[in-house]
């Protein structure tokens, strides 16, 4: 895809990828996800967020494509899609740290 004109179309769906992970709720989420599947009740101890709160993030994640679902009894439990999207993350806390250095040596 590098060097090369996204469609609308394609554009569209990036936009819609972003716009999942534009809340900081999604992406703890992610990255309790980050060590591998999880129950809803693991995700819910490892973020802190409540029960109708996590569901509504979930459900938004897995609409967007970003995490998968099984169910297993009365348990359902969530994974990475891909992990990634993780990369993403990883990325941005890259830029925000180099940022940061060219402020503390600007102010120095």
């Amino acid at each position: 895809m590098a060097g090369k004109a996204l469609t609308s179309e394609q554009l569209s769906h990036i936009a819609e990828r972003f716009k999942a992970l534009g809340e900081p709720s999604r992406l703890e989420i992610l990255q309790a996800l980050r060590q591998g599947e999880r129950t809803v009740t693991e995700i819910l101890t490892a973020t802190g967020l409540g029960q109708a709160n996590a569901s509504r993030h979930l459900q938004l994640l897995f609409a967007a494509g970003l995490v998968d679902r099984r169910r297993e009894g009365p348990s359902t439990w969530y994974r990475l899609a891909d992990p990634d999207v993780l990369k993403l993350c990883e990325l941005m806390c890259g830029r925000l740290e180099r940022e940061a250095a060219a402020r503390r040596k600007l102010f120095a």
